[in-house]
């Protein structure tokens, strides 16, 4: 851990894979539109190394003209199961919980806002976040800074250097990076190693329970 790391002012979290496991979800609903247009479906490992951008990013790359048809098969795909499927990750419950009582939270997400909301409001979630933010909500998604700049919105900290984020991905460190925040790596990074040591995060926690134990040796006001 870096002995300079000071204890957050707040904290944003990104949300599938690092609060929450919605991935079979995902896969089912991608799959769904790629067979639809002839494509190979994607296994467990390549959903998890492939799914990055947001659908608005990512779509016109995978489908072409053909985007936005697909964009409306994996939504329907997605919403008719992603809140009956929806488990928080170990440990995440209890964390958000306590952090939000010393804290603001957010969550920037790259999952569209709107399902990224009823999520939260179906783990009994929502009132611990100040600003809940997917993808769309703002001009741009990540891992341009757009959505962090909108997530803080109203918030009072003086540099979003007091602020971590924490994500799953090389993604989220860019935008960590690019917002100029703290950026946290939670888990392995799924094989973004290349990305990863060009946004390198400052600190990397194994799970939930080692990103508390982080925050509570900080937070000496506790």
């Amino acid at each position: 851990m870096n002995l300079e790391l000071a204890p957050p002012r707040a904290v944003l979290f990104d949300w599938d894979n690092t609060l929450v496991d919605t991935w079979e979800t995902l896969r089912v609903a991608i799959n769904t539109a790629l067979v639809a247009f002839g494509q190979a479906p994607w296994s467990a490992d390549q959903t998890r190394q492939r799914v990055r951008r947001s659908l608005r990013d990512s779509f016109p790359d995978l489908f072409g003209d053909d985007w936005q048809e697909a964009r409306d098969i994996f939504y329907r795909t997605f919403e008719a199961q992603h809140l009956a499927t929806l488990e928080p990750l170990p440990g995440a419950g209890a964390l958000v919980a306590e952090l939000a009582r010393r804290i603001p939270l957010c969550v920037v997400s790259n999952k569209q806002g709107a399902l990224l909301r009823r999520e939260a409001d179906r783990l009994g979630w929502t009132g611990h976040f100040q600003n809940l933010v997917g993808a769309t909500d703002a001009a741009r998604d990540k891992p341009d800074r757009a959505p962090v700049d909108l997530a803080m919105k109203g918030i009072q900290i003086p540099s979003l250097a007091h602020v971590w984020l924490v994500g799953d991905t090389a993604l989220d460190m860019q935008t960590a990076h690019a917002a100029g925040c703290v950026p946290v790596l939670f888990g392995k990074g799924h094989g973004d190693m290349a990305d990863l040591a060009a946004f390198p995060p400052r600190l990397v926690v194994q799970d939930m329970d080692h990103l508390g134990t982080v925050w509570r040796s900080l937070d000496k006001g506790g």
